[in-house]
């Protein structure tokens, strides 16, 4: 039996938060290599990646509170 098809398909909230999710550890691991690299452009680089982890992490929190509204919806009701 194929075990893919009998996995129940992600909504459109989990599938958003994990890519997110994602996201936010692709732009982790790049500002971790800006800081190993020591990049001579090293201040621009650094407060680059800040921006972009700042706003990969803003993202995702926002996704995930959808999320948690989302699976507390059938609860409340």
């Amino acid at each position: 039996m194929n075990k893919q098809a009998a996995a129940p398909q992600k909504t459109r909230s989990e599938q958003e938060t994990e890519n997110e999710a994602n996201r936010l550890i692709a732009q982790v691991e790049e500002a971790l290599a800006a800081v190993a690299t020591r990049l001579h452009d090293e201040d621009h680089s650094l407060e680059s990646s800040a921006d972009r982890v700042e706003r990969a992490a803003r993202d995702f929190v926002a996704a995930l509170r959808e999320l948690s509204q989302e699976r507390r919806k059938p609860q409340d009701e």
